[in-house]
């Protein structure tokens, strides 16, 4: 992970091929925000640039967790600060997790691991007073900060909620996640950035937060963000054709529900 302090290349391959035949799908009730567990394989309808493909099966995602929390080091960032600490204790004794804080780049101040006492050090060493731009830092941050990562690949996002000039677009950062195989799962303060986090969550396979919700809902915001991040369904498609950009899954049951996706290569 070493050299990653800058923002990393922007070039991408704008015909870029996702070949995949898994995807990993996490539904979530919209009323509650709970996750939905018991779906069978009949019940997902996916399409591919309005192509049906059918689902052979769907199996809850279980298994250990390689997570970047990546933290916001704005004056306003240090309100979600108290959230970092408490996600830091929902780890399980393999899982991993990195401390990165992102201004007009990503720096790391803790490489993966599983010690939580690390972890918690390293949230003292974040000084705060910087401009945030999130594109850039998730850019940064998904392209070099996963490149030995084993497990499954997960970016937390606290933020207070604002994006200022970022270089890369939502869309570059959309590409890059999924040629990394990363989900991201925003944590945020204020609404004026809601539609962004909440389409890099939806096209990723993620899931979004806002805080004030989650204080509504009583209790420490780790164990509902965790339970959701812990929750999503690997689908297996039928036949080997690659997924494109334009992917869509839907719920055969009478319900709302937020479903996001990400295909797996």
């Amino acid at each position: 992970m070493g050299g990653w302090r800058a923002l990393a290349a922007l070039g991408l391959m704008a015909g870029a091929t996702f070949g995949a035949t898994r995807l990993l799908v996490t539904v979530l009730d919209a009323r509650t925000g709970r996750p939905v567990m018991d779906l069978k394989a009949a019940e997902f309808r996916v399409s591919d640039e309005g192509v049906s493909r059918a689902v052979e099966s769907a199996e809850v995602s279980g298994g250990l967790l390689d997570v970047m929390l990546l933290l916001d080091t704005s004056l306003v960032g240090a309100m979600v600060r108290p959230v970092a600490d408490n996600l830091i204790e929902q780890l399980q004794a393999k899982d991993q997790m990195a401390v990165v804080s992102f201004h007009s780049a990503a720096d790391l101040i803790q490489d993966f691991t599983s010690s939580k006492e690390l972890l918690r050090r390293a949230l003292l060493r974040v000084k705060y007073g910087n401009v945030p731009n999130v594109l850039d830092a998730l850019y940064a941050a998904i392209e070099d900060g996963f490149q030995d990562s084993n497990f499954r690949r997960v970016v937390l996002l606290l933020t207070a909620g604002l994006e200022r000039s970022s270089r890369v677009s939502e869309r570059e950062v959309l590409r890059v996640a999924r040629r990394r195989n990363v989900s991201i799962y925003p944590v945020y303060v204020l609404g004026s950035g809601r539609s962004l986090f909440e389409n890099l969550a939806r096209q990723t396979g993620g899931a979004w937060f806002a805080i004030h919700d989650l204080k509504r809902s009583g209790g420490p915001p780790g164990p509902r963000i965790f339970e959701v991040v812990r929750s999503p369904y690997i689908l297996t498609l039928d036949g080997n054709l690659s997924l494109g950009e334009r992917i869509k899954v839907e719920i055969a049951r009478p319900a709302r529900y937020q479903v996001s996706a990400l295909p797996l290569e």
